[in-house]
């Protein structure tokens, strides 16, 4: 993922008839509160038009060629009202610059204590005209939380992190490019999903047969010195105390083979056919090769499952940090609003305290064998902050939809194995009853964050989505 700074072009609203001091003021804050967020800002010069502010439309062609000229670099667009500001120059802007990227629009408060013509602002109308002319432009937009809001402020810094997240998601989505390693395995229908609907959005997916990847990994030999690199990384990412060595080296031939191929193609995530042709044709699992790469911030989910994959990298988009796929795997006892998620063990290491290590799938085993399932990382979350999210295709209405919701990781007792967790879920039931009505996978993605609010702007507001956002 991308650690650049966050750039946003600037449009300063004016209106002519209102003071000049309030736009060279409004500047003046909003340029502070991105030197203070890191967030480089595309604006006009104050020598380019009136105190650098867009009012008319010799106006709007001058930010629309500068925000043209730097049209690769900005993330998202921030329309900020120190005054009324002139509704059409501020949507001419953005038409003439051809951009198709975030908007947030930001109308300063009126001082019940300065309402005279050196000091009013109007913004609190002038932000309904902004949105109306947006809407009938057909431009999609983010509104701050408070309709008027001082950029100073914490609820205004609030509104702007969020946005930049916003940001981060709907450009990371827009040019995902995901593999998918190996077929779906046939029993899991729940992972169809449709290709032709993921690329309507920019998420392309590129496949690759685990015949090639096993013919690619016979040719390797053991000694070969980016085997032993791979084994080494494998070492030191997690203990692996009680693994057969054969099985070390098997993954890292595999790690070896799929990260050639990823980079080849500038794959950002992948998912794999992990059940159960891996464990029959070759003798391992590669869980632990799916959490280092969920680790480094390129996301890989099990079961071929692309649309679980999407949803792991759009909450990573959204946070910054790394995700997993998960079932919703158990009841908590009687506990309404718990329950255990849960996976044979391909979770971030981040994911884990101490206890995290290398062991083997005795599920699979049970019918495959414990020794042609080591592989899987085994280890329990701690307590903090969750988000899960699903995106899915659904196919019979040709439409993507999803949904999303925040709650916690909690340290209540559980004497399992695999990659496990207890969650805590306010009407869990309730969400329960979502998933099931609405044909959603068993699979979810989680991070340790509360990033629902983000990704349900990103996806209904950017995209489009039908979102359910469970609160």
């Amino acid at each position: 993922m991308e650690t650049k700074k966050p750039t946003l072009g600037v449009i300063v609203g004016n209106r002519d008839f209102f003071p000049d001091a309030l736009i060279t003021e409004g500047r003046r804050d909003i340029l502070a509160v991105f030197e203070e967020m890191g967030v480089t800002p595309i604006i006009l010069s104050e020598h380019t038009t009136k105190l650098g502010a867009v009012e008319t439309w010799q106006d709007a062609k001058a930010c629309a060629a500068l925000f043209s000229e730097h049209r690769d670099a900005i993330d998202g667009i921030l329309i900020s009202l120190p005054n009324f500001g002139d509704e059409k120059g501020i949507a001419e802007t953005i038409k003439l610059s051809g951009l198709q990227v975030p908007i947030l629009v930001q109308a300063y408060p009126d001082d019940l204590d300065a309402f005279v013509p050196s000091r009013r602002r109007d913004a609190f109308c002038g932000k309904n005209t902004v949105c109306n002319n947006l809407y009938q432009y057909g431009y999609q937009y983010s509104v701050t939380e408070q309709h008027t809001v001082h950029p100073s402020s914490e609820s205004f810094k609030a509104d702007l992190g969020k946005f930049l997240r916003v940001c981060q998601v709907v450009k990371g989505m827009k040019n995902a490019r995901l593999g998918a390693v190996g077929a779906r395995p046939n029993a899991f229908n729940t992972t169809r999903y449709s290709e032709k609907l993921l690329q309507a959005f920019g998420i392309s997916v590129n496949t690759i047969d685990l015949s090639q990847v096993f013919g690619w990994i016979q040719k390797l030999d053991d000694e070969d010195k980016r085997v032993k690199e791979r084994l080494d990384r494998v070492e030191a990412y997690v203990p692996t105390d009680g693994v057969p060595s054969s099985s070390l080296v098997k993954m890292a031939k595999f790690g070896v083979v799929l990260e050639d191929w990823m980079a080849s193609l500038d794959l950002t995530a992948s998912a794999i056919q992990c059940w159960d042709s891996l464990q029959l044709n070759y003798g391992v699992n590669v869980c632990t090769l799916m959490s280092m790469m969920s680790e480094q911030l390129m996301p890989s989910a099990c079961e071929v499952d692309i649309t679980g994959t999407v949803s792991m990298y759009a909450l990573q988009l959204a946070s910054g940090r790394p995700s997993a796929l998960v079932d919703w795997n158990n009841n908590y006892g009687d506990d309404p609003n718990k329950c255990v998620l849960f996976h044979c063990g391909n979770w971030a290491k981040s994911f884990f305290d101490d206890s995290f290590k290398m062991g083997y799938a005795p599920i699979l085993g049970s019918t495959l064998g414990d020794d042609n399932t080591y592989g899987i990382v085994d280890g329990r979350t701690p307590a903090g902050p969750f988000s899960y999210a699903r995106i899915t295709t659904d196919d019979r209405n040709g439409a993507m939809k999803a949904y999303v919701g925040d709650g916690m990781f909690v340290d209540d007792p559980l004497d399992t194995f695999g990659s496990r967790a207890v969650v805590e879920v306010p009407d869990l039931q309730i969400l329960m009853r979502h998933i099931c009505k609405n044909g959603f996978e068993h699979h979810a993605a989680m991070n340790a964050s509360h990033s629902a609010a983000i990704l349900h702007e990103a996806f209904d507001t950017y995209f489009d989505w039908e979102v359910y956002h469970h609160q």
